[in-house]
């Protein structure tokens, strides 16, 4: 997932993104095409939510614009998506880890790329914001045509939302096919022994 989002560079080949080679695009022009989100937010600074969410729109911006109505609305909608509507002025530093991983997503939502990269996005939620975050992706994907590659462990949430599925095992192994053919038992059973 990291060399897809190009944080490592590929063992060979090379990666291409819309047609174009990941090393001839800007990192302006790779934003505003895919979204990454990591494992763990990182936030040094003190800053509300609604100003996080809108470090989304930022590769639509110019270097020195400010953010118009436009960009705060998508912001805003992005939050109610997420069932933080109303916690716009909330320091990021009050919120709980899930939270704090629901505005990671609003934030990648306002940023409106064709394909997002999730590294384990239902980290620190509740069960049932887990099920919400994955009928909103899986409504993005069907409705707007967006691509989306995420990490997940839960083998009955893959199942019932991915398309596609594929299993790492390890030595440079993996099975790739369609959720339902690779997520059985035989290959289960395999995958963790």
């Amino acid at each position: 997932l990291a060399t897809l989002a190009g944080l490592r560079e590929p063992a060979t080949g090379r990666i291409e993104l819309g047609g174009s080679p990941y090393a001839a695009l800007t990192p302006r022009a790779a934003a505003l095409r895919r979204a990454w989100l990591g494992q763990t937010q990182a936030d040094p600074f003190g800053s509300t939510v609604l100003e996080t969410a809108l470090t989304g729109r930022h590769p639509h911006l110019g270097r020195w614009d400010w953010e118009s109505q436009r960009d705060t609305n998508l912001a805003l909608g992005a939050l109610a998506a997420v069932g933080l509507a109303g916690m716009e002025e909330r320091q990021i530093h009050t919120l709980s880890g899930g939270e704090r991983q629901r505005l990671a997503i609003a934030a990648l939502l306002a940023q409106q790329p064709r394909l997002y990269l999730l590294d384990e996005p239902l980290a620190h939620l509740d069960l049932n914001h887990q099920i919400a975050v994955l009928d909103l992706l899986s409504r993005r994907a069907r409705e707007d045509g967006v691509g989306i590659v995420m990490v997940l462990h839960d083998i009955n949430l893959a199942l019932r939302h991915a398309d596609r599925a594929l299993l790492l095992f390890g030595e440079g192994r993996t099975l790739e096919g369609p959720a339902e053919a690779v997520l059985t038992v035989e290959t289960l059973s395999r995958l963790y022994g």
